[in-house]
């Protein structure tokens, strides 16, 4: 039997990662952004929640043997992370073939894109690396296979090839009615492995997913402090862009952007046209950009929780403080952050006039601003029900 490497064996195996984790807490602490205890602990619990994920993708790097994890969520936040949706994603490679059997669930939208290891889309001949459940033959049962892999002749019904580079097959679920709705399941096999076992990782294995972690750790780190800086920060304050088809997103879906700085003493309504895709949905987020606590707080609204007022439109109102109606948006006492919108499974572009208008108002003149406030109030009791119904939907569809 061989024996181990006695000079590698008494080096700290983890040495690699513990020094990523102290570049990265260097890193939030240090964020420009900070203005007080509240904004830095908040960078230190999506630290906490990055060391967690990057550890547990870099268990399931493999593609010998794929399956579907977590890849964003309420305990391992990044990217701005939609609360209406449960994102899965599986490590592939473009030479092999692999097949993914499911079960529709009732959710809104169920969608699947290929990416490369950098987040960005493939080049995939045909566009066919972002799209929806509709373009699948899926039974009356809900069930449905589709298969990813090489160019081939003839290829059967849902089959999508893999383009180059190709490393990531990443999975949407996105929910409506939070406490309606269920999930569909789903499963991927390689084709030429299903049925075998996968090796056994080694200590030199091992060594190269703690390094791996560590790289992952300061990459997502890095890449999020920049995105809204690339995306976001040079519009102006307060205000939302025209809808726009998501850069790197899915075909079918639109979206609109921007950030805002409030006092306590101010407030901003957003007014959006009742929309006709089965999707629309809209969230606050950090400066760390990741969603706030969307299960306690509603700091989110879609199409199928937001009231929508007699005239058909949708009047939110983005404030610290609470001005007693069901579509306040909460700040969480964060007082600047991120806007977004997202239209899904669209059939047509969504137009300027279907975006949003916005006003930024003295907080006690929200009352007078609002054409049905009276339409819109809502007492105490009612507001601990609409939270309760958040937690609750959640709980249904989503464990620690």
């Amino acid at each position: 039997m061989a024996q181990p490497d006695i000079e590698q064996a008494e080096l700290p195996l983890t040495e690699p990662f513990l020094a990523a984790v102290a570049e990265a807490e260097k890193l939030i602490a240090a964020a420009e952004f900070i203005r007080d205890e509240h904004d830095l602990a908040e960078g230190y619990d999506y630290l906490q929640g990055s060391i967690a994920a990057v550890l547990q993708l870099s268990r399931a790097h493999g593609t010998s043997h794929p399956y579907f994890v977590s890849s964003t969520g309420p305990y391992a936040k990044m990217g701005l992370d939609n609360p209406d949706t449960l994102y899965y994603h599986a490590n592939v490679e473009p030479g092999a073939e692999y097949l993914l059997t499911g079960v529709r669930g009732s959710t809104v939208d169920l969608s699947f894109q290929v990416l490369k290891g950098d987040y960005t889309a493939t080049d995939v001949p045909g566009g066919q690396d972002a799209f929806d459940d509709r373009r699948l033959d899926i039974a009356a049962d809900g069930s449905y296979q589709l298969r990813f892999g090489p160019p081939k002749e003839n290829p059967e019904p849902n089959y999508f090839v893999l383009g180059e580079g190709a490393s990531m097959l990443a999975v949407r679920e996105v929910y409506g009615d939070w406490l309606s709705e269920r999930k569909g399941t789903i499963r991927i096999e390689r084709v030429d492995t299903v049925g075998t076992a996968p090796v056994e990782p080694d200590v030199t294995q091992l060594r190269k997913r703690y390094r791996a972690a560590g790289r992952m750790l300061l990459t997502r780190v890095h890449t999020w402090f920049n995105f809204p800086k690339w995306f976001y920060l040079d519009l102006p304050v307060n205000t939302l862009t025209e809808p726009r088809l998501t850069p790197g997103g899915l075909s079918t879906q639109y979206s609109s952007v921007g950030h805002y700085d409030l006092a306590d003493d101010q407030a901003l309504i957003i007014t959006v046209p009742k929309s006709q895709a089965p999707y629309l949905g809209f969230q606050l987020g950090s400066r760390w950009y990741i969603s706030l606590d969307y299960v306690n707080h509603q700091t989110s609204l879609n199409h199928a929780q937001a009231q929508v007022d007699p005239d058909g439109l949708v009047r939110l109102v983005v404030s610290a403080r609470n001005p007693g109606i069901a579509n306040w948006i909460e700040t969480t006492g964060r007082g600047r952050g991120i806007l977004q919108f997202r239209w899904q499974r669209v059939d047509a572009p969504v137009t300027p006039d279907q975006g949003p208008a916005f006003e930024l108002v003295p907080f006690d003149k929200v009352a007078e601003r609002l054409p049905h406030f009276a339409h819109n109030q809502i007492d105490d009791a009612g507001w601990r029900e609409r939270i309760a119904a958040r937690q609750r939907g959640f709980a249904e569809r989503m464990l620690g």
